[in-house]
């Protein structure tokens, strides 16, 4: 599913080029031996950056039912993100299952998806490295389930999206069968109809389903989280001046508390403690 939605700036290519100047970029580029990266030359010479956002669902990302556009968390940091390059934003909506994909093919020029940072992922890909969250996986269960912890889940079926970050650890330190699927929203269909004991993806989605949508009412989250970790912005990998770009932008979000007000507007609940961590270290910065 393709989506383009275009901020209505105007600005002009010398602007954009002022516009990482003022992020710091411009000293990345004067220092590098030839040129900027392809993806970032690419961004300035059509004035427009293309970005995968994660629509799972819930705050972190989800399609207005009344205008059918994108929503929360991952497609407001898109929006910025374009807004403080200078640049329009064209969105493609992607999937657990296809985003290091599409991003390797060139379909999108970065990925703002849900996607944390580990080791597996920094060998396939580069990534600005400032993370804008932090987050670790749960575990969903019908509130009358005999599952009370992670040890409980030895030898069980669970669902879970096809590429995600929890199917090793929950396989291999818990002993759980992970069951592949698309997406959230198929695994938590499966989960509804029987077809597994547990569904585990982030927390960020699923705790909100169980505190406040009725349809979820009778089901309870497994904690604690499961290898938390920072989520960041990724790019092909090598491409170092993109990734240094972004991140003098993240940077900048941190600094001025913008990522702070955002979460605060979207209602997103607990609040994330690594978002003062950061604000504290980049606002004198």
């Amino acid at each position: 599913m393709r989506n383009s939605f275009h901020t209505s700036t105007s600005r002009s290519l010398s602007q954009f080029a002022a516009a990482l100047a003022l992020t710091g970029a411009t000293a990345l580029l004067a220092s590098a031996p030839a040129h900027a990266d392809a993806t970032l030359d690419k961004i300035k010479s059509r004035n427009k950056i293309v970005v995968g956002v994660m629509l799972s669902g819930g705050p972190f990302g989800s399609i207005d039912p009344s205008t059918q556009k994108p929503v929360g968390w991952n497609f407001e940091l898109a929006q910025k993100l374009a807004k403080d390059l200078g640049v329009e934003l064209e969105t493609v909506q992607v999937q657990p299952s296809n985003r290091v994909q599409l991003l390797q093919q060139g379909k999108v020029d970065v990925l703002i998806a849900s996607m944390e940072w580990n080791a597996e992922r920094g060998e396939l890909l580069s990534f600005a490295p400032t993370p804008f969250y932090r987050v670790g996986g749960v575990a969903i269960v019908p509130a009358d389930s005999s599952i009370r912890r992670w040890e409980d889940l030895r030898g069980k079926d669970i669902c879970i999206s096809q590429g995600s970050s929890y199917i090793k650890p929950v396989s291999t330190e818990y002993g759980a069968i992970p069951k592949g699927f698309k997406g959230a929203p198929e695994s938590l269909l499966a989960l509804r109809g029987g077809n597994c004991v547990a569904a585990v993806h982030d927390a960020t989605l699923l705790n909100p389903l169980v505190a406040s949508n009725p349809d979820w009412k009778n089901y309870r989250t497994i904690t604690p989280e499961l290898i938390p970790g920072n989520s960041v912005a990724w790019v092909r990998k090598g491409e170092q001046d993109t990734a240094a770009a972004i991140d003098r932008v993240i940077q900048g979000w941190h600094k001025s508390g913008w990522l702070i007000a955002t979460e605060k507007k979207l209602d997103i609940t607990p609040a994330s403690p690594a978002l003062p961590e950061l604000h504290n270290k980049y606002k004198n910065g």
